[in-house]
């Protein structure tokens, strides 16, 4: 049984080390961290089965961040679980840190594939689960996508082949906030409608509020029911979510919060207010 409120706070200790590491490196992308913060939460300390002392232990289910640009939500939730000392957070994009604007799996203990280049995440997400299979290894494979990268069209080749070989031990994930570095998705190149394309291919779907960790976990519970198929859950969710001055703003795609930004969004993450 999970514990609801143990996962919303560790959400919030998660947007509380991503405003700050990112206001220390003065650079990265804010919007995007914070509104996949309730997703990864629920995947870490809830879902995936994975060991912080044996970080490659063959077992452990395999978390694939395809929009990489998001690293700080990812480097957050490694230290929180234990992967490394939390005081590292505070050499994001810094010369020589392991903690690089994206992940590296080279650098890290727990980073499963060094990401960053929009649309191939889901591509190695595929053959890391039909390596499993292969392997008679039951673990599962999480793969979470910004809205904006599946505009690119491997990724759309990805979802064709997942489902042509019946993944079901994979698992995708849509951060659906509706923003990408040039404004609103469907301004920038219209994806609409999501679940009916990733169903048309194939897919079993489910959309959820993507900040409601009931639905986040009921749906991650129902995917590792599916059989024969992959599955993707639409995730809607707020870009900068839970900064009231970060919240659906487009230009804090890739722009660090200032230092009085940071005072403001502590105050609220800290008093639970958003």
């Amino acid at each position: 049984m999970a514990d609801i409120e143990f996962l919303k706070d560790k959400a919030r200790q998660l947007r509380i080390e991503i405003v700050k590491m990112l206001t220390e490196a003065g650079s990265g992308h804010t919007g995007g961290s914070l509104s996949a913060a309730d997703i990864v939460t629920a995947l870490y300390f809830y879902k995936m089965k994975h060991d912080p002392r044996n970080p490659r232990w063959k077992e452990r289910d395999r978390f694939v961040l395809s929009k990489g640009h998001a690293a700080p939500v990812l480097y957050a939730v490694l230290a929180l679980s234990g992967y490394f000392d939390k005081s590292l957070l505070g050499s994001l994009r810094r010369l020589n840190s392991p903690l690089q604007g994206h992940p590296c799996c080279k650098s890290i203990p727990g980073i499963e594939v060094s990401t960053g280049s929009l649309g191939q995440g889901l591509s190695v997400a595929n053959g890391i689960a039909l390596g499993l299979r292969l392997d008679r290894i039951s673990s599962r494979v999480y793969c979470l996508l910004g809205d904006g990268e599946i505009q690119e069209g491997q990724i759309w080749e990805a979802a064709m082949t997942a489902s042509h070989y019946k993944i079901d031990n994979l698992c995708a994930i849509v951060d659906h906030n509706n923003l990408q570095i040039d404004g609103y998705c469907s301004d920038v190149m219209n994806v609409e409608p999501i679940e009916d394309k990733f169903k048309a291919f194939g897919w079993n779907v489910f959309t959820i509020d993507g900040h409601d960790m009931y639905e986040i976990i009921n749906a991650l519970d129902e995917a590792e029911r599916i059989k024969e198929k992959p599955t993707m859950i639409v995730a809607n969710t707020v870009k900068g979510k839970g900064v009231s001055i970060f919240e659906g703003k487009v230009q804090y795609h890739g722009m660090a919060p200032t230092h009085e930004e940071l005072e403001i969004a502590l105050k609220e993450l800290k008093n639970g207010q958003n």
